[in-house]
């Protein structure tokens, strides 16, 4: 069983301000100071979103996914901050319900988010998709009040979720990165399109012996946020594969390099905690959907569509720290954004 106790005490050696107030209310729901959130903001471009780099002036959908991932864990996804970047978020969708770069950045994005890239704009649309799932209902900012799945955003997440849905090989598997994976099941899950849903997550099943400790952490606290069943295969598996890769010193390693393993942990932290239910947004009515059954365990993937060896999957977001995050308050300096958790070049799961 993963140790929860060591994996705390690691983030309270190791972390910053910003790391233990992230904890602390992943544990107990304490408030977060003021200043703290203020400092977890900085660098918005006026029209809403987070630029890729420090001091940029063009807001990018990876960088703003990634900040409004902190701002989760601190609970202000809720504050204006976080409203003004869903809204920019939703503004920016396309027309056939997929999310890009601004053609501006390409000579700053990674790989998993070159603009026109067909592979990063299904990663980019799960990534957009999810953060509008999660967030709609506590962000109203963009429209009237809707008890629909993503609030405000409901129409925007139904168009990303059929564009997402329309990319899937009839095994489950997708053309892009390893993380587009877990955050299009999210979507799809909260959609009700349940089979969509397990069918993904069934190949992620398959993949979860050879995944990094980052990786599993990251998908398997994107499925509980959108309150997949923790009975359910995958995550059974995935907290198995956390124990079997958790340090002695209750930390898990990042595939960024050290200073990001607090980070990782974090994330484990919140795939293995104890089922708390999120609060819904004052005046909501929530009434979660049901988990989504898979096979236990997982169907195997025919052969042409297996997995490609994990000696093919370098170090990775979705969180490894995309250049877009300007520095707050004891974080550390902003670099280039590595890629997403098990992405590569020509690391997409073959549409057949």
């Amino acid at each position: 069983m993963v140790d929860l106790d060591a994996a705390i005490g690691f983030v309270v050696a190791h972390g910053d301000a910003v790391d233990r107030a992230r904890l602390s209310r992943l544990r107990t729901g304490a408030p977060v100071p003021a200043d703290l959130l203020d400092a977890a903001e900085v660098g918005q471009v006026p029209g809403g979103g987070w630029p890729a780099v420090l001091d940029g002036e063009v807001a990018s959908v990876d960088a703003t996914c990634f900040r409004l991932a902190e701002l989760d864990d601190l609970g202000a996804l809720g504050r204006p901050a976080a409203r003004r970047a869903l809204d920019w978020l939703a503004a920016s969708q396309l027309s056939a319900g997929g999310w890009d770069e601004d053609p501006s950045l390409a000579g700053l994005a990674p790989e998993w988010a070159t603009p026109g890239d067909p592979e990063a704009q299904l990663y980019l649309t799960a990534n957009a998709g999810f953060w509008l799932t999660v967030a709609g209902l506590d962000a109203r900012a963009a429209g009237p009040l809707d008890h629909r799945v993503g609030g405000a955003y409901a129409g925007v997440v139904q168009a990303a979720a059929q564009a997402l849905a329309a990319q899937l090989a009839p095994d489950g598997s997708w053309p892009s990165f390893l993380p587009a994976g877990w955050l299009a099941a999210a979507v799809l899950h909260r959609q009700q399109m349940y089979y969509e849903s397990a069918r993904i997550q069934a190949v992620l099943a398959d993949r979860i012996p050879k995944m990094s400790p980052a990786d599993v952490a990251w998908l398997a606290a994107t499925l509980r946020r959108v309150e997949v069943g923790e009975e359910q295969w995958l995550l059974v598996s995935a907290r198995n594969r956390l124990a079997e890769t958790q340090r002695s010193d209750g930390g898990w390693d990042s595939d960024d390099g050290h200073q990001f393993d607090v980070h990782t942990t974090l994330r484990a932290i919140r795939a293995c905690r104890p089922t708390t239910p999120e609060a819904p947004a004052s005046g909501t009515v929530f009434l979660p959907p049901q988990p989504a059954a898979l096979p236990n365990p997982p169907l195997p993937l025919p052969a042409q569509h297996a997995a490609p060896p994990p000696a093919a999957v370098p170090p990775p977001a979705a969180v490894p720290p995309p250049a877009a995050v300007p520095q707050a308050a004891g974080a550390p300096p902003a670099a280039a954004s590595p890629p997403p958790n098990g992405a590569t070049a020509g690391e997409e799961l073959p549409l057949g």
